[in-house]
């Protein structure tokens, strides 16, 4: 029997609806009922009576849903217990291209000296995908990033999708660039002041509920000029590091990875955003003592970050 069908099943059920239940878990509708009727074959068992009206569980459906709840636990206990007290440890975490997220990663990697048989997984990525890696299990740590005008809809669909949110970190973009640049000079940035140069940009355009294109005018509202979008974090430090021209938002970045590339980060009073970085898990999930650790590193990390006015 397949695992992830009958993971479907009790979402269906939950949601009552099978577009519901598509929306929770980010499949194609015709993918979702193509796997019940696979479960269902399998079994040999209807789950779900369906009519005009919509769907309705089954008695059979029912004993079914009971078991495979209680079949989903085990399992998860199952992967609790192996990646903290059981011979294999594991620990991932799908996270935003941010500097002081991966710096604390960096310091956190550095227990592996001191654990044998351990994986650690790290992934930069945008929140649709962070939230998507939690949901299908392919990590147990998200980290996502959004303005807080957009805070109720986040936190709705994340609580509907029955994930546990922490807030980790709350912030406004600030500017980096190199310390050779023009900008440097300046004892106060504004907008009009970055008109002339290049910008290096990856936007997340995300919101659940609001069309991507709109969000979009959104987010580049009384934004004009050159942009060159880059999607690695690493090449963007590069071209910064290069370009005396070019400029970058970002979260506040530590003082060792600004000398590292030669930059500056600076306030810009014009830009007014603030955003949060949510730390996401399985409302069913129990944290980890590796998780646990990494937490501390990243709060650590955050308090770090110092910002020249």
């Amino acid at each position: 029997m397949n695992i992830i069908h009958l993971k479907y099943a009790i979402v269906i059920a939950e949601t009552g609806s099978m577009s519901k239940a598509a929306e929770k878990l980010y499949v194609a509708q015709p993918n979702l009922s193509r796997a019940i009727k696979e479960l269902e074959s399998e079994l040999n068992i209807t789950i779900f009576d369906r009519n005009s009206k919509g769907i309705v569980i089954t008695p059979e459906g029912e004993k079914l849903i009971i078991y495979g709840k209680k079949i989903l636990k085990q399992i998860n206990d199952l992967e609790t217990s192996f990646s903290d007290n059981g011979q294999k440890k594991v620990f991932s975490i799908s996270v935003p291209r941010s500097s002081y997220i991966s710096s604390a990663f960096t310091e956190f990697s550095k227990t592996l000296a001191n654990i044998d048989n351990v994986e650690f997984i790290y992934k930069e990525t945008n929140a649709y995908k962070v939230i998507n890696d939690i949901i299908n299990n392919d990590f147990k740590l998200g980290i996502i990033r959004y303005d807080i005008n957009y805070d109720h809809y986040f936190k709705d669909m994340l609580e509907k999708k029955d994930l546990s949110y922490e807030l980790i970190h709350e912030f406004n973009y600030v500017l980096i660039f190199n310390r050779n640049s023009p900008l440097a000079e300046l004892n106060d940035i504004t907008l009009e002041d970055l008109r002339n140069y290049i910008e290096i940009s990856h936007k997340d355009v995300f919101i659940p509920q609001i069309p991507i294109s709109e969000v979009a005018r959104m987010e580049t509202a009384n934004e004009r000029g050159r942009r060159i979008y880059v999607f690695e974090r690493a090449s963007e430090f590069e071209i910064l590091s290069e370009n005396e021209e070019a400029f970058m938002w970002v979260s506040p970045i530590p003082q060792k990875t600004l000398d590292r590339y030669n930059l500056v980060q600076r306030q810009c009073a014009d830009h007014t955003r603030t955003y949060k970085d949510l730390l996401l898990y399985k409302s069913s999930h129990k944290l980890t003592n590796l998780e646990k650790d990494f937490i501390t590193y990243l709060c650590e990390s955050k308090r770090k970050v110092r910002i020249q006015k």
